[in-house]
Formats: C-alpha cells, sequence, structure tokens
C-alpha cells in the first residue's frame, strides 16, 4: 500500500472512531436508531482524504477551510493551490518535528472558529476581541493562569477561593509552588481592604460552583492587584440557567462537562489580555509542546455535531435528564429531617428564553443531627453510599457531595439507597412516638 493510501486509511479509521463515541448523551435517548451521522463523518473523511494536493501537501478536516471545502497544506518548499510547485532558494529544514500547524501555531484555527460559534450561540460567553488557549482539559488551564497572571505582578501572589471551593484550586497551586505565587486559603478572609492595599491576590471562581452548583461572582474586587480565574466548566444550559453570556478577563471551559467526554482531556481559556495569553501559550508549550492534534480534531468533530440543530439536542435532553435527577432526589430527601440539599433558585435562562429550575451537575448534602458531624462516614456506613467529604471543599465534614453526572444505573442505585435510608428514619420517628 503507497504511503498516500495508507495516511488516507489511517484518516478515515480515525475518524469513524471518533464519532462512534460523539454525542454519548444524546445516543443515550436515541437507542435502536440507525447512526447515520457515522455513516456522514466517514464519507466526509474520505472525501477529505481523496483531495489531491500532488503528493507534497495534505487537507485536513481541522485545517483551513476556504468556501466551506478544506484546502491543501503544502509541506515545506512547496507552494500553490495544489502544492505542485517547487519554491525556489528554499531551505531544507532538519531542525525538528512539526507540532504544529501551517500557520506555526498550536491552535487549528477551524476548531477556534467553531468554539467561538458555540459561544455565540449558547450566549454563555463573550469571545469577541479575545484570544483563545487550548489546553489538557482545564485542570492544565488552571493553573496555566495562575502562572500567566502571576509573571504580571511585582510581587508573590496570593491564590484564594472562597469556601466551598473544588479541591484542585488548593492541591494544584500547591502543587506547582513557585515564586510567584502560594495557596493562602478561602477568599473571605481577604474581602477587607484587600484592593485597596499591595499586595497581590489571585482568586479562583467557579461558577457554577463545584460543589453546589450555585453561580457565583468573585469575593474581591479585581484592580491592580487583584486578578480573578473564572472557572465557567458547568456554564452550559443543561446545568445552570444562563442569565447573561460571561465577560471576564479569564474564563476557562472544558469538553468533558459540554458534551461528557473527559477522557478526550481538551479545554480552552478565553482570555482579554494579550500579555496574560501570551504567558499561557509559553506554559502551554514549555509543558506539552501544546494541545495534540488528534485531541483537537476529535474536539471538533463533537463541536460540530453539537452544532448541527443549536446544541437543542444536547443540551434540552442533558437538562431533562439532570433536572429529573435533582427532582427525584429533593423529593426523597423532603421526607427527612435528618438531610438537607443545597438551596438553588429559579433563574430566566437567555438559551432557552424560559425559568428553569435547579439541573445541578452534583448534591451537596448536609447531614442536620449533632451527632452527625460526619456526614461522608454516615453514608457509607449506614447506607453504603460513597460521597466525597466536605473537607476536601474546605468546608465542614457535616457536608458530603454526590456527584449526580454517574450513568444511570448509579443514580437509580444512589436513590435506591437513598429510599432505604429515609425509610429506616421514618420507622424509628413512629416507634418513638408510639412509644411516648
Amino acid at each position: 500500500m503507497a504511503k498516500s493510501d495508507q495516511n488516507r486509511y489511517r484518516l478515515v479509521c480515525f475518524i469513524v472512531s471518533v464519532v462512534l463515541n460523539i454525542f454519548l448523551m444524546v445516543n443515550l435517548c436515541i437507542s435502536r436508531k440507525p447512526l447515520s451521522w457515522s455513516a456522514g463523518a466517514a464519507a466526509e473523511a474520505e472525501a477529505v482524504a481523496s483531495i489531491s494536493c500532488s503528493g507534497h501537501g495534505r487537507a485536513f478536516l481541522d485545517g483551513f477551510i476556504e468556501n466551506g471545502t478544506p484546502v491543501c497544506e503544502c509541506n515545506a518548499c512547496y507552494g500553490g493551490l495544489d502544492c505542485s510547485q517547487l519554491l525556489p532558494n528554499c531551505v531544507a529544514d532538519a531542525d525538528r518535528m512539526s507540532y504544529d500547524y501551517s500557520d506555526n501555531s498550536y491552535i487549528s484555527q477551524e476548531l477556534e472558529k467553531n468554539i467561538r460559534k458555540l459561544h455565540a450561540i449558547v450566549g454563555n460567553a463573550v469571545t469577541d476581541g479575545r484570544y483563545i488557549v487550548f489546553g489538557a482539559g482545564s485542570t492544565q488551564l488552571l493553573n496555566a493562569a495562575v502562572y500567566a497572571l502571576s509573571m504580571n505582578m511585582s510581587s508573590p501572589a496570593k491564590v484564594v477561593a472562597e469556601k466551598p471551593f473544588y479541591p484542585v484550586y488548593k492541591e494544584q497551586t500547591e502543587f506547582f509552588k513557585a515564586k510567584q505565587f502560594e495557596f493562602h486559603g478561602d477568599a473571605s478572609l481577604l474581602r477587607n481592604g484587600t484592593s485597596n492595599t499591595n499586595e497581590n491576590v489571585i482568586e479562583f471562581v467557579a461558577s457554577p460552583n463545584n460543589p453546589d452548583g450555585n453561580l457565583k461572582k468573585a469575593v474581591l474586587e479585581e484592580g491592580p492587584y487583584v486578578k480573578t480565574i473564572h472557572d465557567y466548566a458547568y456554564y452550559w444550559p443543561h446545568y445552570t440557567a444562563i442569565p447573561a453570556p460571561a465577560d471576564e478577563d479569564v474564563m476557562i471551559f472544558t469538553m468533558s462537562k459540554l458534551t461528557g467526554h473527559a477522557g478526550s482531556r481538551f479545554g480552552w481559556g478565553i482570555v482579554k489580555d494579550k500579555n496574560v495569553y501570551e504567558n499561557m501559550l509559553k506554559y502551554k508549550s514549555l509543558a506539552d509542546s501544546g494541545t495534540s492534534k488528534d485531541t483537537q480534531l476529535r474536539a471538533l468533530k463533537l463541536i460540530k455535531v453539537v452544532l448541527e440543530d443549536g446544541g437543542r439536542g444536547i443540551f434540552n435532553f442533558a437538562y431533562r435528564t439532570m433536572s429529573g435527577r435533582w427532582t427525584k432526589l429533593k423529593h426523597v430527601l423532603s421526607l427527612s429531617k435528618r438531610f438537607k440539599l443545597q438551596e438553588i433558585p429559579l433563574l430566566f435562562c437567555n438559551y432557552s428564553r424560559t425559568v428553569k429550575g435547579a439541573s445541578p451537575a452534583f448534591a451537596w448534602l448536609k447531614c442536620m443531627k449533632e451527632e452527625d458531624s460526619n456526614c461522608y462516614e454516615v453514608l457509607h456506613h449506614e447506607a453504603n453510599i460513597l460521597g466525597r467529604k466536605g473537607s476536601s471543599f474546605n468546608a465542614e465534614n457535616r457536608y458530603v457531595r454526590l456527584s449526580l453526572v454517574k450513568s444511570a444505573d448509579d443514580f437509580n442505585l444512589l436513590m435506591d439507597r437513598f429510599k432505604e435510608l429515609v425509610s429506616k428514619e421514618e420507622q424509628i420517628q413512629t416507634t418513638q412516638s408510639s412509644e411516648l
């Protein structure tokens, strides 16, 4: 088999493997339907692979697009529409392998264009006039942002987050501890007066918050000495209402919470300041020489599928699923005096144009009895339920976080366990009442 045919075969096989995993959540509600989109994606890959570039270049699904069609990207020293022209006086480059695209960047222009389109349709983030940087999920980008912001500060920065907060903010900052930054705990402790001093601070803000699912704003007022990293991993219509587009200096998103493809390890940052953006690129370049092209191609296909119907398929289905789970859990626990769920208010969503109820990714459960000071242990030993301790989020262990984004079987088992636990509670109350 010729080398060009081998490349063509590999590309087609790769695209087919990608599309077979696409739209996992939506596929749950269309079982038994023919997967016509997989055949279409394979045909798309085949069509691109068949574009003739004279053997001196290739066309890519995630490469340059003109009039809606991929065009040839030529090898070094070749040019022309079909890469057939040998350029005179061309340098023979024997320096290193290429990790970047034809424009010498680590970012697919086509993927960036579709990300901007997605945010415009959903209305959850402003991208006009902003720079976009890719990373291995949001986790890598969170620390890249800390690094980038601290590089612009004249003295070491205190990194903080209002409790309860996602434990990675603390764990990762401490792990990568450097002269430029250090984790200092709860942002509320710095609430008074920090923005009026010369003390440098970087605040993490997750909205919706992980673990309690509420929309949040920064505790500290942003200014010359205070900078904020906004973690919008869950700021999508299936987890929360979208009251308005986020318009912050540094915003982080991730594919894992958009489509459920956590294993792809792809996230992106939307950055206003060019200097901060370039520092994040520097971090990325030294960390892993840029996000892999395979990952970017997979992300591009995922986002294109989401965009086919303006996101209605995935967002409507996922919202019904998440809100349904929340309603069921809330109903069962409403019968209990021992456990209490967090409150999430009704909000108008600009994407759906309706007032939406709660559909959080997590239940933030509180044990109300005085003796139940360790809610994790109560659930684990009395009901065989495994959650995450409140102390992991810098909160009391009277709280425990329960994930609602598991499989249907996992959720149903969780409901069965809670029904048994609440039933035992009711039996005890009935016995105590009869004894009185």
